[in-house]
């Protein structure tokens, strides 16, 4: 009987922990045929440096608890690994970790970069003639993975970014006729524009106009759609995108430095826009960045959301279970009214690497709103409640005793 190792990577998001509960609850339910989950300390570097938490020292209440939690009950990292060719000695300290904890199944929750790394090592058996079974579990606020109709994490944010827009509408709204006429709310996505779709799904009589990264910002006909909305509503709101483009390629946010990845490091869209409308209309405005709180935010968190976190871990260990290697579950949508879905898979090597944009058929034909398939697809998203216990007015969220398991080999340098 073989043990597992789970672990968590990228940007963490309100339900992340959700599908944790789910891998540890279905594994905990085939004890006869998986042993001990381990989780990595802070993602796959977990493994490399054999930090592994015994996730069987932690309370059945606990691990239920994770549902409800927010971000990486286990850690998180972005860390991507090299192509074995480059970097062998890493695979070869995965395989040597690996078997000093008996480890046969491997599951991966995160975006793009993660399933990248779930690909490669789904290969050393082949390539290194260790017997791995690794899985990929979806997850990312961005809402970009290919195959699956959406991502765990995405509604949730969808949900708090469309009813943050609403009520600082209603703020602007309250105050337009003496004091600020824009507001300007600065949204995750940098390359596609699924979570700035989410404040498209207020009431079309608030006024928002929308940044898309799919579309070259065009500064005149942008400060048009401004102006003619506050001649005509009195204010403004705006949701743009960190990924929104001048025609040329350039962010608007970049600030010319580049993260681990490679990818530019981007910070500052909100104030640039901000200050176009000032220096263009003179209108007064307010801006804001919702950054980590969009992605953390449990309180407000979707139902569908959780559920299908939950059912995307415990779906992962299922099909390991049935011998697949290589996979990743997905969400396969069955139905619109009512909103209906079921679990679906799809092969890492069609997945890893590969971004879903917004189709073009979902951005209004302006370029700054959405079309009604678009709110058709992301309505059901945003539905439904999953609130967390409270205590003493805060949510009471569960932190791990994460104890680690004993080390069984030397230390490894990262």
């Amino acid at each position: 009987m073989k043990n597992a190792f789970y672990a968590q990577s990228g940007g963490v998001t309100a339900v992340i922990n959700a599908s944790a509960c789910g891998v540890i609850e279905t594994a905990r339910a085939h004890s006869d045929k998986i042993g001990t989950v381990y989780a990595g300390q802070n993602g796959i570097i977990g493994a490399l440096s054999e930090n592994l938490i015994d996730t069987s020292k932690e309370s059945a209440a606990d691990i239920k608890a994770l549902k409800h939690t927010p971000s990486g009950g286990f850690g998180s990292c972005r860390y991507k690994m090299k192509s074995l060719e480059a970097n062998k000695a890493e695979y070869q300290r995965l395989i040597e970790v690996f078997q000093a904890h008996n480890i046969g199944y491997f599951f991966y929750n995160g975006g793009g970069d993660s399933a990248d790394t779930c690909l490669k090592v789904s290969q050393l058996s082949e390539s290194m003639d260790y017997p791995i079974q690794a899985v990929h579990i979806p997850k990312t606020v961005d809402n970009d993975l290919p195959i699956t109709d959406n991502c765990p994490g995405f509604g949730s944010v969808a949900k708090y970014i469309a009813v943050s827009t609403m009520e600082a509408s209603f703020d602007v709204a309250s105050m337009c006729a003496t004091s600020t006429k824009i507001f300007v709310l600065e949204v995750m996505g940098r390359h596609a524009g699924w979570i700035a779709a989410a404040g498209g799904l207020v009431d079309e009589n608030i006024p928002v106009v929308i940044l898309f990264p799919e579309i070259d910002f065009d500064e005149p006909k942008f400060l048009a759609k401004v102006d003619a909305n506050v001649k005509k509503f009195g204010y403004c709101t705006i949701v743009v995108s960190e990924g929104t483009k001048w025609a040329d390629g350039r962010f608007l946010a970049e600030q010319g430095t580049r993260d681990d990845f490679g990818h530019a490091q981007l910070g500052g869209a909100a104030p640039v826009v901000a200050n176009l409308i000032k220096e263009a209309l003179g209108y007064k405005y307010h801006w804001a960045v919702a950054d980590y709180l969009q992605r953390s935010a449990r309180h407000l968190a979707s139902e569908s959301d959780v559920e299908q976190a939950y059912a995307l871990g415990e779906a992962a260990v299922e099909m390991a279970l049935a011998g697949k290697n290589s996979v990743m579950p997905a969400i396969i949508r069955t139905g619109n009214n009512p909103y209906t879905w079921k679990i679906g898979s799809g092969e890492l090597k069609d997945i890893a690497n590969v971004e879903k944009m917004m189709p073009k058929n979902y951005i209004s034909a302006d370029g700054f709103g959405i079309t009604a398939a678009c709110r058709e697809y992301l309505q059901p998203l945003i539905e439904g409640e999953n609130y967390p216990p409270y205590k003493n007015g805060l949510p009471d969220y569960v932190v791990l005793k994460k104890q680690l398991a004993e080390k069984k080999l030397p230390e490894f340098k990262i």
